[in-house]
């Protein structure tokens, strides 16, 4: 069986939890502002975090609190230890408050949100707001390059390696690749993501 059969066949196993999870983030996407604003802080405490880590420590802030109203130095203790850098992300939570605009969502094309994303929310790159528009019902045909979907492009070919880092130019670059990829063996590249996602953590999650 060749790998991209073997790929498929993984899909078909997990088509029915895949197309389920990508319908409950459209009905997120339809949420309150409240609601949306916390799938973005979430998306901003991902980068080199567990994201079961970082869903806890939004949990725990919304109980408290803290997530819409409190400063940085009340947040700090709460992502201590479950999300790196988090002196720096409590900043960037109580800024996001200030430079977020729930309803731009509903304006412009797709690629161009992103990009006012990644430059007007400090934390945010094009990682985290593919990540958070995907969360939020807005990922058809965009990526989330973080290592598990890397790896994965690597391993099919779309991509020759890994990079150590990837510029907002090799970004879109790859996320290209990884189009053309899934367009080839007929997936939704927001399909092929959560299913490399699934390969690599055992769950689909978000």
């Amino acid at each position: 069986m060749t790998l991209n059969r073997e790929l498929l066949e993984e899909y078909k196993r997990k088509k029915y939890d895949i197309r389920k999870r990508l319908r409950e983030f459209e009905k997120m996407g339809k949420g309150g502002a409240r609601d949306i604003f916390t799938e973005l802080c979430f998306c901003i405490l991902t980068p080199q975090s567990n994201a079961r880590q970082c869903d806890e420590a939004i949990q725990e802030l919304k109980k408290k609190g803290l997530l819409f109203k409190a400063s940085a130095g009340a947040i700090r203790p709460i992502l201590k230890g479950r999300s790196r850098f988090h002196n720096k992300k409590a900043g960037y939570l109580v800024s996001a408050r200030r430079t977020f605009d729930r309803r731009a969502l509903s304006a412009g094309n797709i690629l161009e949100l992103r990009k006012k994303l990644v430059d007007s929310v400090k934390g945010i790159g094009y990682k985290e707001a593919s990540h958070f528009l995907r969360n939020v019902g807005l990922g058809k045909d965009i990526a989330i390059l973080d290592r598990h979907i890397l790896k994965n492009l690597k391993r099919y070919g779309a991509i020759e390696k890994v990079p150590s880092s990837i510029s907002a130019k090799s970004y879109l670059d790859i996320e290209e690749r990884a189009r053309s990829f899934a367009k080839s063996i007929g997936l939704g590249l927001e399909e092929l993501d959560l299913l490399f996602w699934s390969r690599e953590t055992g769950e689909i999650f978000k």
